[in-house]
C-alpha cells in the first residue's frame, strides 16, 4: 500500500489521550506537525502537548468526524476503539492502519484464530461460551489455565488463573457474564516482546527483542536487548503475521518462552507498546518516531539501531510515593511522568529507562532502589 506523504505543518488526529497518545504528539511536533486528540477524559494527559483537544467520547460519530475533519491523517493509541466507528471513519478520512486489525484483535477469540490461521505457534486454548464449557476445557487444557474475557480487559483485568477446582466457580461466574477464551498455563521461562513498524509500501523497520516481566499482570520491567537467542524466530513468526494481517505504523507482539525453550505467539498490540518506551532512549529512533514516519508517508529507517543496553521500570502510583524524593538525586535515571491527574497505587503514572553497559547489575540496583514496591 502506498499514500501520499504529509509535508510540515500537516495535522495529525490522535484517538486517544493517555501516556502513548502523549508520546506520539510529542514525536509528531518534534517532525513539524500539529496534533490533534480525542479523549473522553476531560483531564487525558496528551491534551497538554496538543494544539487542539476534542473531550468527546470514542462512538460519537460526530466528534470524530470533526476530528476527521480537521487532520490531514488519523490514528490512534489504543485498540479498545469500537471497530464499526473506526470503519466509517476509514471510509470518510485519511486512516492508514484501517480497522481491520482492531476488529481483529479486540477479540481475544479471533486473535486466536488469526494467529493459528497464519501458522504462528500459539498456546493450546478452548473457546467458552457458557459456564459448562469449562468442564471440556479442563479435559482439553489440564490444569493450570487461564480464563481471560473475549472483549475488553487489559493490565490483567478480565482475567482469572485457573490452578484446580477449586478456582472453578470464580471463572464460571466471569463465563456468565461474557464469552471467554481459556488458554493452557505455560512454565514460564521467559516472556519477550518484538516491537515493529510497518510504513509507505510495506517498508518495514524491527526494533531489537525486548526481554519483560510481568509482576500481578501489568509490566514491571523490560530489559534491552532481550537475554534470548529468540530474536529470528521471533522475526519470522512477526512476518507470518504481517502477512495476515493490515498494519501500518508500529505495533508489538507478545511472545511466551516455556521452560523446553519454544516461543509461543501471546498476543499482538496494534499500536506503540509499554515494552518500546526504552527506544526513546536506547535507540536512534523510538516507537513513536517510526510511527509518526509510517502514517504520514515518511520513509523508515532500515534499521534501528540500539545506542545502548537499557533497563525501565514501570511507574505507578505507589512507586512515585516511594521514588518521587530520589528522581533529583539520580541525573542518569531518565524519568517519564504521564501526567495523570489521579494518583492511584496500581495506576501507571510513569517510567524510568537507564542506559548501562551491564544490565544485570543495573537490574539488581534498580530492583533494590524499588524495595518491592511493585509486589
Amino acid at each position: 500500500m502506498n499514500f501520499n506523504k504529509l509535508k510540515f505543518g500537516a495535522t495529525i488526529g490522535i484517538i486517544g489521550g493517555g501516556q502513548l497518545g502523549k508520546m506520539m504528539a510529542q514525536s509528531a511536533q518534534k517532525m513539524g506537525f500539529k496534533v490533534i486528540v480525542l479523549d473522553p477524559d476531560a483531564e487525558a494527559p496528551c491534551q497538554y502537548v496538543a494544539h487542539e483537544f476534542i473531550n468527546a467520547a470514542y462512538d460519537d460519530m460526530d466528534a470524530l468526524r470533526k476530528l476527521g475533519e480537521a487532520s490531514d491523517v488519523i490514528t490512534y493509541e489504543f485498540e479498545n476503539i469500537a471497530a464499526d466507528q473506526l470503519k466509517a471513519l476509514t471510509e470518510e478520512f485519511n486512516v492508514p492502519q484501517g480497522y481491520q486489525a482492531i476488529q481483529l484483535l479486540q477479540d481475544r477469540l479471533t486473535e486466536k484464530q488469526t494467529l493459528e490461521s497464519a501458522g504462528t505457534k500459539i498456546v493450546p486454548y478452548a473457546q467458552l461460551t457458557k459456564p459448562s464449557d469449562l468442564d471440556a476445557t479442563v479435559d482439553k487444557l489440564g490444569y493450570p489455565f487461564m480464563v481471560k474475557t473475549r472483549f475488553g480487559g487489559y493490565d490483567g483485568k478480565g482475567q482469572i488463573l485457573v490452578r484446580d477446582e477449586n478456582d472453578l466457580n470464580e471463572a464460571k461466574t466471569l463465563v456468565e457474564n461474557q464469552e471467554c477464551v481459556a488458554e493452557q498455563f505455560l512454565d514460564l521461562y521467559k516472556e519477550v516482546s518484538l516491537t515493529v513498524t510497518i510504513g509507505n509500501g510495506g517498508q518495514i523497520s524491527y526494533f531489537p527483542l525486548q526481554e519483560n516481566e510481568h509482576r500481578d499482570q501489568v509490566l514491571f520491567k523490560t530489559i534491552v536487548p532481550a537475554r534470548s537467542d529468540k530474536e529470528n524466530e521471533a522475526r519470522n513468526e512477526v512476518d507470518k503475521i504481517k502477512n495476515k494481517v493490515h498494519f501500518v505504523g508500529t505495533f508489538t507482539v507478545e511472545f511466551f518462552i516455556d521452560k523446553n525453550n519454544d516461543l509461543y505467539v501471546n498476543e499482538i498490540a496494534p499500536r506503540p507498546h509499554n515494552s518500546g518506551h526504552y527506544s526513546i532512549e536506547a535507540c536512534d529512533y523510538s516507537q513513536f518516531d517510526t510511527h509518526i514516519l509510517a502514517v504520514t508517508g515518511q520513509k523508515l529507517p532500515e534499521k534501528i539501531e540500539i545506542l545502548k543496553p537499557a533497563v525501565m521500570m514501570n511507574l505507578l502510583g505507589k512507586d512515585l510515593d516511594l521514588l518521587e524524593d530520589k528522581f533529583g538525586d539520580h541525573p542518569e535515571w531518565h524519568v517519564h511522568i504521564y501526567g495523570k491527574a489521579s494518583r492511584k497505587p496500581v495506576r501507571k503514572m510513569g517510567h524510568m529507562t537507564v542506559l548501562t553497559d551491564d544490565v544485570d547489575k543495573t537490574e539488581q540496583e534498580m530492583l533494590t532502589t524499588f524495595k518491592g514496591g511493585n509486589k
